[in-house]
């Protein structure tokens, strides 16, 4: 196939009119439209075989979508509108064909589920397979969702459930691939519903210490009033896992978590409004991260939660 066989194959998958793109892949760069008044926003990820998947645990269309999905979530946290995605795809050299194109009708099925496309990108050789995928959308200029900017007082929100994504790593087989919460997050930017959002990608408390960190506040929630997704609570304990310490600390959930106003919409008023169900976990205090109901294994000493979730070192 080669280089230019294997990037006119993905041309080919991608190609599809999109009213945000004047040119995608071809050219030396890509051409995306902004509306007047809009800021771009820019997000990049990746995701390393052997550190992020492995095919032996799940198929490459679900390693591309999950990638895509990993990308877009970052434009839902802070309002944007995707406006295009671009991919480096590094392989090595005897990966099957079947494989490289798998990832990347995965990473096609995100992005058009989420109203775009991939624009362009580059391939090179490597050892092992990475994607890494940087996500551009617009956002109407000041109305970003920041992580900086709650306050004590208020009240700490999510959107949809917890735990799948951990309880399916934890069993060695991926199938499940979590939607990002685009149209939440512009509807949360629009209607200024939040002081302060962060997706959930490391872990629910981990997520929520960087948000009360660039907020210089401090948070306390109750872990029982996190939702745990169908099906988890069940599949945890099969398998000798605590359901609230993967929902806590799994990760890769890409739910929002939010900081509102006192004063603001209860959840239910707010799920109709963002088209998916909202649950309000706690409240944002001055300092320190108090979680009521924490399970066995996620408290590293009386009062002082452990918040878990993923680092790379």
């Amino acid at each position: 196939m080669g280089e230019f066989g294997l990037i006119d194959r993905i041309e080919g998958l991608a190609a599809a009119p999109n009213p945000d793109v004047a040119l995608g892949i071809g050219d030396d760069a890509a051409l995306l439209r902004v509306r007047p008044g809009e800021e771009v926003a820019v997000s990049t990820d990746a995701l390393v075989e052997g550190v992020h998947f492995r095919f032996d645990q799940e198929s490459p269309r679900t390693a591309g979508r999950r990638a895509a999905a990993a990308a877009l979530s970052d434009l839902a946290a802070m309002g944007a509108r995707p406006l295009g995605v671009v991919c480096a795809l590094a392989a090595p050299g005897r990966l099957p064909l079947r494989v490289a194109l798998g990832l990347c009708r995965g990473l096609l099925d995100t992005t058009r589920d989420g109203g775009t496309t991939l624009v362009g990108g580059n391939v090179t050789r490597a050892s092992q397979t990475s994607v890494t995928l940087t996500a551009l959308g617009a956002v109407a200029r000041g109305k970003a969702l920041r992580r900086a900017g709650a306050r004590p007082g208020d009240r700490i929100l999510v959107t949809g459930a917890f735990g799948r994504a951990a309880l399916e790593r934890a069993r060695g087989r991926v199938r499940f691939v979590p939607t990002p919460r685009l149209r939440a997050g512009r509807a949360l930017a629009r209607g200024g519903l939040a002081r302060a959002a962060i997706d959930v990608s490391d872990g629910l408390l981990a997520d929520l210490e960087h948000l009360c960190r660039a907020s210089g506040v401090g948070a306390q929630i109750d872990a029982a009033a996190v939702p745990l997704a169908r099906g988890v609570d069940r599949g945890a304990r099969a398998i000798g896992r605590e359901p609230l310490a993967l929902a806590l600390c799994g990760g890769e959930d890409y739910e929002l978590l939010f900081a509102a106003r006192p004063g603001a919409p209860g959840p239910s008023a707010l799920g109709r409004r963002l088209g998916v169900p909202v649950a309000e976990i706690g409240r944002v205090i001055a300092r320190g991260l108090r979680v009521e109901g924490l399970p066995r294994g996620v408290v590293a000493s009386p009062g002082k939660p452990r918040a878990g979730g993923w680092r790379h070192f």
